[in-house]
């Protein structure tokens, strides 16, 4: 089995944005909720059993059970009677922010650090759509539940054999993505090591040096546009918080961060794939 994750950039209209954003704003919520049944069951166990804390007091029963992920995916649909907002959004889709949840508690379960956090508002910036009966693209578009058809780069076709298993829709500043992931039930071959190797160091004066004698500087693309970075931010601080004023210039600062990461990436991939030119050749 082969799976990959292709992403294209798409151009939802005025009103399929703000539904997008709305649904991440009530999947945040979801999420928090969920988190903070998890700490007042965790916080009820730390209470001393011959006296009250001075501080706070959680009053649980001592049979209650752990909120557990089965537990809360089926108050989901109680839920939606009482908060009819929770029904706008697709049932997979919040269900998946409940899910991401759990896999937090998990990951800090397993690691005893990296306690899940609250998240502040903007902060949910995906949704996740977990799966299609049929493939969501169609030409130059991509088919989302509730959502209607979405002007997609299909920069890359997808490859011949491969199915549409997920989709995920990301928001970076003011720009969306769609991350997909394919899949195809193939088997990969184990190739045996062949062409030229080479060995590969990474350093502070030389972010690489190679064994070939190949010195590569760090680019410091940071630095380069800390100053119109800084910029900005500083425009920024001088803005009344959620006003529109400062929601414009919040846009600017984000871009120019996400210009920084693209710029930095592209970076990577260019040397990850000279030096597998350089090996296979």
């Amino acid at each position: 089995m082969l799976t990959m994750t292709y992403r294209y950039r798409i151009y939802p209209d005025t009103t399929q944005q703000e539904k997008l954003s709305g649904w991440m704003e009530t999947c945040r919520v979801a999420y928090n909720y969920g988190l903070a049944e998890i700490k007042d069951w965790c916080n009820s166990r730390k209470c001393l059993i011959d006296r009250c804390s001075i501080k706070h007091e959680y009053i649980m029963p001592t049979d209650l059970p752990f909120p557990k992920e089965i537990k809360q995916l089926n108050a989901l649909p109680k839920a939606k009677k009482v908060f009819p907002r929770l029904g706008e959004v697709p049932s997979q889709v919040l269900q998946q922010a409940v899910k991401q949840l759990h896999r937090g508690w998990e990951t800090f379960q397993a690691r005893g650090t990296g306690f899940p956090r609250f998240k502040k508002y903007g902060q949910f910036k995906s949704l996740l759509f977990p799966q299609f009966k049929e493939s969501p693209i169609a030409g130059n578009t991509i088919l989302l539940p509730k959502i209607g058809n979405i002007l997609i780069n299909l920069h890359r076709p997808i490859p011949d054999g491969f199915a549409i298993k997920q989709v995920r829709i990301v928001k970076k500043a003011d720009i969306w993505y769609a991350s997909i992931s394919i899949q195809s039930d193939v088997n990969v071959p184990n190739h045996k090591p062949h062409g030229h190797p080479i060995g590969v160091d990474i350093g502070l004066e030389k972010l690489i040096a190679t064994s070939d004698g190949v010195l590569v500087k760090p680019p410091k693309f940071f630095r380069k546009m800390q100053s119109e970075l800084k910029s900005l931010q500083r425009r920024l601080s001088r803005k009344k918080k959620r006003s529109n004023n400062y929601e414009k210039q919040r846009i600017k600062v984000a871009r120019m961060q996400h210009t920084i990461d693209n710029t930095r990436s592209y970076f990577h991939f260019k040397q990850a794939h000279i030096f597998c030119v350089s090996l296979l050749a």
